[in-house]
């Protein structure tokens, strides 16, 4: 009887035991698995936190960038052109009729050469036309005024059957336009082409070229190099927008997507 009750104690002992054992082992895993989900998510964090302060980093420089290339239009061109308007004025002399005359018409010349080159950085800065007449006839335009015959082709199909007021057309038109140069300047694209439409929830912009263009990984690795400053600049403006970008190869060249909410 002795020998069975001890038999019977040492099972619930050793059962008692596993247990502990088992519930330990699931207790060893449950830790190690939170704390290297605690790890990864710590590591994301970071990652979008350094992510967020390259492209903060990316708006300053961008925007400093501006600023220096209006000093210089303004300093080289327009201050010249004043400059020179003020000398021929200070040549006029008294009792010339003839060749005051010649000075004034050279002078008034320069000085609306200087006005026109001022009105130019302004819409740079901020275009009339889309204030005016909209995102389309800002799109066209600068389409038109880029396109040459023998050169490029730029062609448009926008959609003006569901066009939405949008706010923030001035920030849709600069991602359109920096895309443009790009194409312009590194792709080499002969004919580029630009669909757009609006849907209850979103404008589509598709933007096709037969250049050399970017796939979705490969703009993702440029976006964040040193030189990387216009496509970072495009992303900062998508990501304001709370929008979505996607670049992609199709079968007559490269393709942007851009997707950006009504509301």
């Amino acid at each position: 009887m002795n020998l069975v009750n001890i038999d019977i104690r040492l099972f619930v002992v050793v059962g008692i035991a596993a247990m502990l054992l088992l519930f330990i082992s699931f207790l060893l895993v449950f830790i190690f698995t939170q704390r290297k989900k605690l790890q990864y998510q710590t590591s994301l964090q970071n990652l979008n936190e350094k992510q967020q302060l390259q492209l903060i980093e990316a708006a300053i420089k961008s925007e400093e960038t501006e600023r220096h290339r209006i000093a210089e239009a303004l300093h080289d061109e327009v201050g010249a052109i004043l400059a020179s308007s003020k000398l021929h004025f200070h040549s006029i002399k008294p009792g010339s009729g003839e060749y005051n005359e010649s000075i004034y018409n050279k002078a008034k010349e320069l000085l609306d050469d200087g006005i026109k080159k001022v009105r130019n950085i302004s819409h740079s800065l901020h275009s009339a036309i889309l204030q005016e007449f909209g995102l389309n006839e800002a799109i066209n335009h600068f389409a038109s005024k880029i396109a040459h015959e023998s050169l490029i082709e730029v062609t448009t199909t926008l959609d003006r059957e569901h066009h939405y007021s949008m706010k923030n057309d001035i920030s849709i038109y600069r991602i359109v336009q920096e895309l443009l140069n790009n194409m312009l300047t590194h792709a080499n694209a002969t004919k580029i082409h630009i669909i757009s439409e609006y849907t209850s929830q979103k404008l589509i912009v598709k933007i096709s070229h037969n250049g050399k263009g970017l796939t979705q990984q490969r703009f993702e690795e440029l976006r964040f190099e040193k030189n990387g400053l216009g496509l970072k600049n495009i992303q900062n403006r998508v990501i304001f927008l709370k929008g979505e970008l996607h670049f992609s190869k199709q079968a007559a060249g490269y393709q942007v997507d851009i997707y950006i909410p009504i509301n």
